[in-house]
């Protein structure tokens, strides 16, 4: 399949790469391959992205992250109420100190990779859906614009999560972004 990446398909692949040593994670998920696109000077991504005034993408997904990490809706089960402990910790050890924990427990005692870093299922599973997005879109390759269509097709993943909160952030949502991606796609044609 990645004979039929584009140059900033195939740029999104390996600056995530990039994206998970930098940050400490020890293989690639959907989140990584978001980033990466959304650095791009000019990939077809990138450009839908901006066009739907979408700047920046670490701060929603490090929140999407943390969402992951501790589930609200579970502890409200439980009887324990996550915006009361955070507030609760904030006023004791300053504003963000539990998701500060958060980072160091996960960083804590690793390494620096040098190798290959291997992908996660979820950014496996956005991959093979960049291919349905360019089959559907009638393209003969995938593009950065095909994994950001699928990383919105990906419901549930902790990209998509962040995908849809930097769009609502932006004043746009899934709709807006995939006329951003059509339009992009028409002008490369």
């Amino acid at each position: 399949m990645f004979e039929r990446f584009a140059a900033d398909a195939r740029d999104t692949v390996v600056g995530a790469q990039e994206v998970a040593r930098t940050r400490g994670d020890d293989a690639i998920d959907a989140a990584h391959l978001l980033l990466s696109l959304a650095r791009q000077d000019d990939g077809a991504g990138a450009a839908a992205l901006a066009s739907v005034g979408v700047d920046g993408l670490e701060r929603q997904v490090d929140s999407a992250r943390r969402h992951d990490t501790l589930d609200g809706p579970a502890l409200a089960a439980l009887g324990i109420d996550l915006d009361e402990i955070r507030a609760r910790t904030d006023a004791a050890f300053g504003p963000g100190a539990l998701d500060r924990a958060g980072d160091d427990e996960r960083t804590r005692g690793r390494r620096t990779r040098r190798s290959h870093i291997p992908f996660t299922p979820e950014a496996k599973k956005a991959l093979e859906l960049s291919l349905r997005e360019a089959v559907h879109a009638g393209s003969r390759a995938i593009d950065s614009g095909h994994v950001l269509a699928a990383v919105a097709r990906a419901k549930g993943s902790t990209a998509h999560r962040a995908l849809v909160d930097a769009l609502t952030a932006a004043g746009s949502d899934v709709a807006g972004l995939r006329v951003a991606l059509a339009t992009q796609h028409r002008k490369a044609s």
